[in-house]
């Protein structure tokens, strides 16, 4: 039996190294995690040495394995089965899934890539990756039982974090730099163990809130990191909602675009190495931006806000937020001074990813 509780576990198992199988009702895939196994863990997967390898669509694109699967192009839902020959083991895995390795290991192959199928189970394998903040890459086999292994419906694992799960669990005064006047209001659900926070600054006047939709950013958000700008913005954003009298602040635990802080820190690290940080996500097997807007709705929808003026450089906020049902009266646009260390960060998003930054 499957549900929340289950996909909990299998996130557990697969941050520990354990491998877990994932089926949607007829078909079976048991996925060993590659950046989380070691030989001994492998040779217990597969005791005869044949496995094969899942792959993100975007990490298949970055190792031109699309020239075989169609279905690899970058942007599309479908996971790459990389099929097994007899030089792919442990070493040939890792530096397929990590590109931390691109450089040192550039020629990769030759490979055969498979039809990878089970579009829902391939998709539920990468958004489990995803939610337990490791590389979207597998070692795979057909439905072979492993005693202790958590099983999981690959419906279950898409529901997981859904929005409409969120309930606000707690609230207090909090007065802050930016308002004393200010309120926070935590929200969590019984099937995540992340929790949002909103700061709720001044009281209501009638007229749709001044918001501002904030993802987490430990680097910047708390030590003042220049690669970003989210640290300036989080700061300039309270003072706004401040100064307009009335507004609300939505703290989003969605680091890294939703990737996670230690893959983020591996995109900082491909940036070193020259690529912006929309191809840094791509390489290592992201979608360019993996948040999810609804819950953003779902925490307004709770504080009772359904009509609000956002304040962003972001059309993508606006369109999630409008599509689950908010109402964007105003876009405000949101204008911070770029540095020397996050110019060309700053400059992506305007030419890559259709922030309005004038």
């Amino acid at each position: 039996m499957s549900g929340p509780r289950e996909v909990a576990r299998g996130i557990d198992a697969l941050r520990r190294g354990w491998p877990v199988i994932l089926h949607d009702g007829a078909d079976h895939l048991t996925l060993l995690p590659i950046e989380t196994a070691d030989a001994d863990r492998l040779a217990a997967f597969a005791p005869d040495g044949r496995f094969d390898v899942l792959l993100s669509p975007e990490r298949a694109a970055t190792l031109t394995l699309t020239n075989q699967r169609p279905a690899a192009d970058a942007g599309s839902s479908g996971a790459v089965r990389v099929a097994h020959v007899p030089w792919l083991d442990l070493d040939t895995a890792t530096a397929l899934a990590d590109p931390a390795q691109d450089l040192s290991t550039p020629l990769k192959g030759p490979f055969r890539t498979l039809d990878a199928g089970k579009p829902a189970v391939s998709a539920a394998a990468l958004k489990l990756a995803r939610l337990a903040g490791l590389l979207p890459a597998f070692f795979v086999r057909e439905g072979i039982p492993h005693e202790g292994t958590a099983t999981l419906r690959a419906a279950d694992v898409a529901d997981y974090d859904s929005p409409s799960h969120l309930r606000i669990a707690s609230r207090a005064r909090l007065p802050v730099e930016a308002n004393e006047g200010t309120e926070i209001v935590a929200f969590r659900s019984a099937e995540e163990a992340v929790e949002h926070v909103a700061l709720v600054i001044g009281a209501p006047n009638g007229k749709p809130p001044l918001v501002r939709l904030h993802s987490e950013c430990l680097t910047g958000d708390v030590f003042g990191s220049l690669k970003c700008d989210c640290g300036p913005q989080l700061d300039a954003a309270l003072h706004r909602i401040a100064h307009e009298g009335w507004g609300v602040l939505l703290y989003l635990r969605q680091e890294g675009r939703g990737i996670g802080l230690v893959n983020k820190l591996r995109a900082y690290a491909l940036q070193d190495q020259g690529f912006d940080t929309v191809d840094a996500n791509l390489r290592l097997g992201f979608a360019i931006d993996a948040r999810d807007f609804g819950v953003a709705a779902k925490m307004l929808e709770l504080l009772g806000q359904d009509r609000v003026r956002l304040l962003t450089n972001n059309p993508a906020k606006v369109a999630g937020l409008s599509a689950a049902g908010i109402e964007v009266v105003e876009r405000v646009a949101h204008q911070i001074a770029a540095n020397p260390h996050n110019e060309a960060y700053l400059a992506t998003k305007r030419d890559r990813t259709g922030h309005v930054l004038l």
